[in-house]
């Protein structure tokens, strides 16, 4: 009974977890919109404390310690400005945002891989201009060959997207869980519907 008792009080309470804080840029804008820049509840108090964000939305509940009492902040605010990237890393991740999470050949969406439109065993390179999201099925179909001789065509050519083009494609794959406090800081700049 002891040991129950003690590793319950240890434990932070399964709620707590379940909090996390928007971290939005000095800007009002968020880091990143996908992945969405959040941190754990720990973190956003952290900051708090140490001055390095403001405190913009909170949720209901509170964490204390023996002198104090905070609501648990659910958007938070940078003091500093961070600077965006400019330069668009590439990666997997990257890839499959830029074409929107779906295959290039078919449309299909879910069990992606990538594939190069001039096969490298001809001489074809990974980059952003040769490097498409396909499902197992195109890839597998498509080979070694090239577009023509598989008959298969793309539905847009590949390029390399910028920096503000993938935040915008971002938006488009809103994260599970929206807290209500977080949805005037993700769309304030998007075009308003007449």
């Amino acid at each position: 009974m002891d040991g129950d008792f003690r590793t319950s009080f240890v434990r932070a309470p399964s709620s707590l977890k379940q909090h996390p804080a928007l971290v939005l840029n000095a800007d009002y804008r968020p880091l990143s919109y996908y992945p969405l820049s959040l941190w754990p509840w720990q973190e956003a108090v952290k900051a708090a404390w140490l001055d390095r964000v403001d405190i913009v939305a909170e949720y209901d509940e509170v964490v204390r310690s023996p002198s104090t009492e905070i609501r648990i902040p659910s958007v938070v605010v940078l003091k500093d400005y961070v600077k965006p990237q400019k330069r668009v890393a590439f990666t997997r991740f990257n890839l499959f945002l830029r074409d929107e999470f779906c295959c290039q050949y078919c449309g299909a969406k879910g069990d992606l891989t990538f594939d190069h439109v001039i096969p490298r065993a001809r001489g074809g390179v990974t980059s952003w201009e040769n490097v498409v999201a396909a499902c197992s099925k195109c890839n597998l179909r498509k080979g070694s060959r090239s577009l023509m001789q598989c008959g298969m065509n793309l539905r847009k050519p590949p390029r390399q997207p910028g920096a503000e083009q993938l935040r915008n494609l971002g938006r488009k794959f809103p994260p599970n869980h929206l807290h209500e406090t977080w949805v005037d800081f993700l769309y304030w700049d998007a075009e308003l519907e007449s």
